[in-house]
């Protein structure tokens, strides 16, 4: 089994700039990580984009939906920004496609002390092998039905529906 690996930005490969005094991308994290985290799943790693979720176009949403439904791989892994993960797992379970999509993400840029980035995409390369043909955001060791969760702003965590 190969797990196509889909990475569109988001808080999970932010980083921050000193000389902007703000978190920007520079490259995706996710190598980084898989080697940090010993990796030995077969992948297919794809950089899609590097966006935040508020940014993102209609354009780049439906570049999502279409790499997710021209991959010729029955399981798929995204990264993407919480703010917008929902509804791209709306729009993806829209399309019934016959198989596993798993989104997640970090509150935390991977590169800030104590961030959630590496346990989730660690849990999520997990879930994505076991769960069943659907639509999925894998967060903070939770797997949510995607027409089934919301994130809760107030307290910074994925909630089921």
């Amino acid at each position: 089994m190969t797990i196509h690996l889909i990475a569109t930005g988001g808080t999970i490969d932010k980083y921050y700039s000193p000389t902007q005094g703000k978190l920007t991308f520079e490259g995706s994290h996710l190598p980084e990580m898989l080697a940090q985290g010993s990796c030995e799943i077969e992948l297919e790693l794809e950089v899609l984009m590097q966006r935040d979720s508020l940014d993102l176009t209609d354009e780049e949403s439906s570049l999502i939906l279409a790499t997710c439904t021209q991959s010729p791989h029955k399981h798929i892994l995204i990264t993407h920004g919480t703010d917008r993960m929902v509804d791209t797992a709306k729009a993806l379970k829209a399309l019934n496609l016959p198989k596993t999509i798993v989104l997640t993400g970090a509150m935390i840029p991977y590169t800030i002390r104590n961030s959630d980035a590496l346990f989730n995409l660690g849990f999520a390369l997990g879930v994505v092998q076991c769960l069943p043909t659907g639509v999925y955001v894998a967060m903070n060791g939770k797997i949510f039905n995607a027409d089934k969760v919301i994130k809760n702003k107030v307290i910074g965590r994925f909630e089921a529906l």
